[in-house]
């Protein structure tokens, strides 16, 4: 792996939103797209037809790209998403379509959100045009808690979000909201958690929750969920905020693991620890984000299963902690094994 500065900067933004079937995508994307913020922003969706979108919104229409009156462009999945975005961007840069920057991104209710991060990292077109700014997932309030029971798909959208929101919370009560919220994070403890109610969201809710640039700040910290308190490691579900009563709710294979290094890393013998993992463990690492010292130099590195971004370096520590910080959510992978195999392929590295 290799890295350059500023490797992100002037890229497009893009962010995911998905969600198990009947939490309210469908009802979100119809609002958004009719929001007078939602100006040069480009909407991609699986079937126009399903949003309903207003004939008085419509201003242009060809056979997968409609232009609202608002200035956002709703695009729908012809083929794969690759093409779509191939076929977006190439409209944008011939003048076809407006000059959008910024793309959100629908997905299936039943899909793994996992490939369609991975596409943004590894076709190399769109890695160099396009950046992910974020992963929201939205979870039914009612029926959440049962989905995270039954239906793997719907844990891993949980686990791999920045952000989650919970939908129909005008429909349950107290307890069951409360039992929700506590399922979701010990999936994914690292992840902000709040209501929506018939998809009524201020656009910039879904917006900035990424790695914009390689100039370090308080933001850098935010994207990689650290605590800025300097906190110990973890490895939830097993330890820290996870309640009795949620516990048989979900898959206890999926947590969180979060773990510390004050030694300093050389790239080789941190990039042959990442690769080995992902070589041998790939499908079970659910996602990977952190920052890196290597060689005294802050590194931020961020994948999914076996596809990692190319690794930025930061112009500068977001703050005085120089300790190298990865969080890990895995699938039946325990934190020692992750932990013992990054000493021991440092201890084996020759030195510089």
């Amino acid at each position: 792996m290799t890295w350059q500065r500023d490797a992100l900067a002037g890229k497009i933004p893009v962010t995911l939103i998905t969600g198990f079937l009947g939490s309210g995508k469908t009802t979100l994307i119809s609002k958004l797209l009719k929001h007078h913020d939602m100006r040069r922003v480009a909407v991609v969706i699986n079937e126009v037809g399903e949003i309903g979108i207003d004939h008085d919104l419509v201003t242009m229409s060809s056979e997968n790209i409609t232009l609202l009156a608002n200035g956002c462009i709703c695009c729908s999945v012809r083929t794969d998403l690759q093409e779509t975005l191939r076929d977006l961007f190439a409209q944008r840069r011939v003048g076809e379509v407006f000059d959008f920057d910024r793309v959100i991104v629908e997905t299936t209710g039943l899909a793994d959100p996992a490939p369609v991060v991975q596409t943004l990292a590894s076709d190399t077109l769109l890695e160099a045009q396009y950046r992910l700014d974020g992963l929201i997932t939205l979870v039914d309030g009612v029926l959440g808690l049962g989905q995270i029971q039954d239906q793997t798909e719907a844990v891993k959208q949980i686990a791999i979000a920045d952000k989650v929101f919970i939908t129909k919370s005008d429909l349950a009560d107290a307890p069951t909201l409360q039992a929700l919220r506590e399922a979701i994070g010990a999936l994914n403890p690292r992840a902000s958690i709040d209501t929506l109610v018939n998809g009524e969201i201020e656009p910039h809710a879904l917006m900035a929750l990424g790695l914009a640039s390689a100039r370090a700040g308080q933001q850098t910290l935010r994207f990689l969920g650290e605590a800025l308190d300097g906190s110990a490691s973890t490895d939830a579900p097993e330890g820290g905020r996870y309640l009795a009563q949620a516990a048989a709710t979900h898959d206890r294979s999926v947590r969180t693991v979060s773990l510390r290094f004050k030694q300093p890393f050389q790239w080789a013998s941190f990039s042959a620890a990442l690769e080995l993992l992902s070589t041998l463990r790939g499908p079970d690492l659910l996602r990977v984000k952190g920052i890196v010292n290597v060689d005294g130099k802050p590194v931020v590195v961020q994948g999914v299963q076996h596809i990692f971004h190319t690794p930025v370096e930061l112009d500068r520590w977001p703050s005085a902690d120089t300790d190298s910080r990865l969080v890990f959510i895995t699938r039946n992978i325990e934190a020692d094994v992750i932990r013992n195999l990054f000493a021991a392929v440092g201890a084996v590295t020759p030195a510089a």
